[in-house]
């Protein structure tokens, strides 16, 4: 009958340790792309920007996100050097504002612990100095010790108070289409001290 109690107190510990931990995301910027495409009247003009080292805690049993994904603003790049600085000094303001963040709080649906998912994640969209709540599909992939997500949205960027610049000979969308491709490594946190 002890044995059974210790079997029994040693399983509920384990269980206990098991839901208390975080599975931590990594981004790897080396593996990281974040590319976006704005429609105009002539063409179509693509760009890319660079991420940041970053990490993203999941709590698999309550679908709880933390950390921050973090866009260096100032990386913005779509090849003319004449159209990168009317992007950079009247939309984005890249010199005030350096940082372009996401910072997730809550995924809907299940991530496997191994395998493709696809689920939606809800956060907090900082650009510009300003802070919007958004929702966007993400496409997740764990394998082993590694991890990938895909995710594909579009910016209203003058609605959300950003300058268009369009000319009186060009004129380009209101909107931008994002496409964030995410890379890194998976580990493990103790919740508390993820908490503190």
């Amino acid at each position: 009958m002890r044995q059974f109690a210790c079997l029994l107190a040693g399983l509920t510990f384990t269980l206990s340790y098991a839901a208390a931990q975080q599975t931590t995301l990594e981004v790897d910027p080396a593996r990281t792309s974040v590319q976006f495409t704005l429609e105009a009247a002539l063409h179509t003009v693509h760009g890319t920007f660079e991420a940041r080292q970053s990490k993203v805690r999941l709590d698999p049993a309550s679908g709880v996100l933390s950390g921050e994904i973090v866009v260096d603003a100032r990386s913005g790049h779509t090849g003319n050097g004449m159209r990168d600085r009317k992007m950079h000094k009247d939309v984005l303001a890249s010199g005030r504002y350096p940082e372009i963040s996401f910072r997730p709080d809550r995924v809907s649906g299940a991530i496997a612990s191994q395998g493709k998912s696809s689920v939606k994640v809800h956060g907090t969209f900082r650009i510009h100095g300003m802070d919007r709540e958004i929702e966007v599909p993400a496409e997740v992939q764990m394998s082993g010790t590694n991890w990938n997500a895909k995710v594909h949205f579009t910016i209203p960027y003058a609605k959300w108070g950003m300058k268009n610049p369009s000319t009186l000979f060009l004129r380009v969308s209101d909107s931008v289409e994002i496409d964030f491709a995410a890379a890194g490594s998976i580990g493990q946190e103790d919740a508390n001290s993820a908490s503190q």
